[in-house]
């Protein structure tokens, strides 16, 4: 066995251990959770649907307990739903980007350990090393599925006889069939992504990331020549083709001097939409941003992630009006607007004080379907709006959690649903205007469902005033005894808990986890703390938030008065946890409020500002910032802290670099602060395995046992 894999499993273990020592002395009468950790761990999560682009058929990828698969459907035949890989393995592999063939007789997707990072990892600890991430195409039919390549990003060709895709500055092609050896198409100066193909599949639009600027160029097949289209020392991104394949409409993003990461930006340089012609790539601008709200630009979120990526997502759409349809921020909240491609005013499309989240176009360009909190703050829905008129409608009333759309080749729509009950899978819109469940065979019938609590939403008053936003989760069984509480805070901070399984997979499982932890006897609070989404502009980009002051402490010291007021909690039992940027959320609650924790567990937390802003490349220019942004982080007030902490980190996290937590361990250790770690070797940042996500869990609901005290004992 692996040494190091070897001291995770132990310190595991010892935590257990001392967990037990701590509730067995009550264990005649402690109340035992109705279900386990595995029990609620084990249900399924859905990713990645995308309807086929012909016919009814629709597919997405399902993740149990770790094992990534392919799943197909036809509801139009009411034909079961099936699985068409064979991978079995919580292996950290993951699959995404799927792409339909347009003959729909096969599916090419993305594999690999991290498909959100361009550095292979090796989570599986194999004695080969890191592999990369792969492209593999699988009949729809079933079959073993033919490995194309390294690379990601796969797309075929509109007459479906080639397929492309991405290895870092190539575009490969080789048969649709993913048979014989990839061939560059071409090779860039800088980074490619963003293919996109012409109608008739004469010409190919790509971004190319350089050092300091993006271009879009435009391939000919016939020429076998490259046009850049207006290029500019600017950033250039979303390419979308005119209805006749002529010109080509982008969002121009001009280059301007920000603030580094973290630091809040409501306004700077207007962006703007630009077309050009594809054969000259001679350009003019079409519209450009107003000054003030919405001049940054914000893109939709990305097909398959819970982050808004102006490269992958969609973010521009040509109507068959010659209109084109974006997200812009104008009032405050992510709307959709059209303009005309002769120029005009914008129009907004969507209209309120909600965002939109997901978009997906039709296909005869005259329809979009997006989710949003139109009418629901904590629950998303799926909406339809006509490109020409407006006038969004809702597909369908429920009190589930509705996302990721998609609208197949004849109409038909799909979506992702979850509740507070159910984690998230694949859903159809019938005839009668009702979501209709694709596969619930996958959820298997010993997942605790009608066990689980359903979270009610509050509301709260921050420390300066202003409203916050929560879901509060209370244990099934009354008692006339307060009972401990844990304050949970949410990673980004560019997210949105529901009030149900979330849409993302790590925050779905950390919602399981949430659940477990109500079932041994703990009142949950979720907070959606400032700089999170959901609540517009001006909350998610707030003043001095993160490195610029922690405004955002102001949420956390309201949800401190906000328990101790509750008459069913006990104030000297608060636990506090949270991931990424929850767990700086949890290492400042102890550093600034250490008296109102008994313990809390940090998982990849941010600790030191300044330092960690340089480690990802993003210095802090100035001493005044950069001082400002020492005292706002954890580490400024180590002298104050005196609560437990049990800190958790990945060694191949290159998103919060490990070295944070060797600062903030160092810190501890030289104030005798109580504390654990434990340190699980090669794993990201995101956790790729399921087994991981049950060390991080395991460890911390003991850590919380042995000092909450909670009212039941754990299973040995």
């Amino acid at each position: 066995m692996n040494r190091s894999v070897y001291r995770v499993m132990v310190a595991v273990a010892g935590l257990a251990v001392l967990g037990m020592t701590v509730t067995l002395a009550g264990a005649q009468t402690a109340h035992r959770p109705a279900f386990t950790l595995n029990d609620v761990m084990q249900a399924p999560f859905a990713s990645d649907m995308l309807a086929a682009p012909r016919g009814t058929s629709v597919a997405w990828v399902v993740n149990a307990k770790g094992c990534s698969n392919i799943w197909v459907a036809d509801p139009s035949n009411h034909a079961k739903a099936r699985q068409i890989t064979p991978y079995t393995e919580d292996d950290g592999f993951d699959i995404g980007e799927l792409a339909w063939s347009p003959d729909t007789k096969s599916i090419a997707f993305t594999r690999g350990q991290s498909l959100e990072d361009e550095t292979p990892s090796n989570v599986n600890n194999s004695p080969e090393g890191p592999l990369p991430k792969e492209v593999w195409v699988v009949a729809t039919a079933g079959g073993a599925p033919h490995k194309v390549g390294a690379g990601d990003s796969p797309i075929f060709s509109p007459d479906g006889r080639r397929l492309l895709f991405v290895d870092k500055k190539t575009i490969l092609t080789v048969a649709a069939s993913g048979d014989g050896a990839a061939q560059p198409l071409l090779i860039d100066q800088g980074t490619v992504d963003s293919l996109t193909w012409a109608p008739d599949g004469k010409r190919l639009a790509f971004v190319s990331h350089r050092a300091s600027h993006s271009l879009i160029g435009v391939y000919d097949f016939v020429d076998q020549t490259i046009v850049w289209l207006s290029p500019s020392l600017d950033y250039d991104s979303s390419p979308e083709f005119s209805p006749d394949g002529a010109r080509i409409a982008f969002v121009h993003v001009p280059a301007q001097k920000t603030p580094p990461a973290f630091f809040s930006q409501r306004s700077g340089r207007p962006w703007s939409i630009w077309t050009a012609d594809v054969k000259t790539g001679q350009g003019r601008r079409v519209w450009i941003a107003d000054a003030g709200p919405g001049s940054v630009f914000h893109p939709t979120r990305s097909a398959t992630n819970d982050v808004p990526d102006v490269d992958s997502a969609t973010n521009l759409f040509w109507t068959n009006h010659d209109d084109l349809v974006f997200p812009w921020e104008k009032s405050g909240w992510l709307h959709l607007y059209a303009v005309p491609v002769r120029g005009g005013a914008a129009r907004a499309l969507t209209v309120g004080k909600f965002e939109v989240t997901h978009v997906v176009f039709s296909q005869d360009r005259k329809r979009l379907v997006y989710s949003s909190t139109q009418d629901d703050t904590d629950r998303l829905h799926i909406w339809t709006v006509d490109a020409e008129h407006g006038s969004a409608v809702r597909t369908a009333q429920s009190q589930a959690i509705e996302d990721y759309p998609q609208i197949g080749a004849d109409g038909a729509l799909f979506a992702l649903q979850s509740d507070g009950n159910q984690p998230l899978h694949p859903i159809a819109l019938s005839a009668e205007g009702q979501w209709q469940r694709l596969a619930p065979e996958t959820i298997p019938s010993s997942f605790p469902s009608s066990k689980l609590v359903m979270p009610q939403a509050v509301t709260f008053t921050a420390k300066d005033g202003q409203e916050a936003h929560a879901q509060l989760f209370l244990p099934r069984e009354t008692t006339s005894k307060p009972h401990p509480a844990i304050l949970f805070f949410h990673g980004g901070p560019q997210r949105q808990m529901f009030l149900g399984f979330n849409t993302n997979r790590s925050y779905s499982w950390i919602y399981a986890f949430n659940q477990y932890l109500v079932a041994e006897g703990y009142i949950v609070l979720s907070v959606n703390y400032r700089g999170g989404t959901g609540y517009g502009l001006d909350y998610r980009e707030a003043d001095n938030l993160g490195p610029g002051g922690s405004s955002e402490l102001n949420d956390l010291f309201g949800a401190i008065t906000y328990l101790r007021g509750r008459q069913d909690v006990d104030s000297h039992r608060l636990g506090i946890w949270g991931p990424s940027y929850g767990g700086l959320m949890t290492a400042l609650g102890l550093a600034r409020a250490s008296d109102a924790f008994a313990a809390g567990v940090d998982y990849a937390g941010i600790h030191n500002w300044s330092t960690f802003l340089s480690s990802v490349g993003d210095p802090i220019d100035g001493g005044d910032a950069n001082r400002r942004a020492v005292e706002s982080s954890p580490i400024a007030t180590i002298d104050q802290w005196h609560s437990p902490v049990l800190l958790v980190q990945a060694d191949d996290d290159d998103v919060v670099p490990s070295p944070q937590a060797a600062e903030l361990i160092e810190g501890l250790r030289s104030h005798n602060i109580d504390h654990d770690v434990i340190m699980i070797p090669n794993e990201i940042h995101d956790l790729a395995r399921y087994s991981s996500w049950m060390i991080l869990f395991n460890a911390a609901d003991v850590y919380f046992d042995r000092y909450l005290g909670k009212r039941s004992a754990p299973d040995p």
